[in-house]
């Protein structure tokens, strides 16, 4: 099943932009997932258990790493939502 996730991190620290570069550097080198970056937020897109595995992984090496961190996302299940794909149109 594919899954599309956006996610926002907030680290909660004064020097919060490594923490984020970091997490979205780990993101776009795990072979099988598409990361698009935009100002707002990070889009994830590929299999359904690689994506929930990587995220889980990645969130816990930031908070080993950095400390204190807030992650918002948004998950939907059984598509691909890469806008490279077109899915709208």
């Amino acid at each position: 099943m594919e899954l599309s996730v956006d996610i926002s991190a907030y680290p909660l620290a004064d020097d919060y932009i490594p923490a984020i570069k970091m997490f979205i550097e780990r993101l776009q080198g795990t072979a099988g997932l598409t990361v698009v970056c935009n100002t707002m937020s990070t889009q994830i897109f590929g299999e359904y258990d690689l994506v929930m595995n990587t995220i889980a992984t990645e969130m816990k090496h930031s908070f080993a790493t950095y400390g204190k961190a807030i992650f918002v996302y948004k998950m939907i299940p059984g598509v691909n939502l890469d806008p490279a794909l077109k899915p709208h149109g």
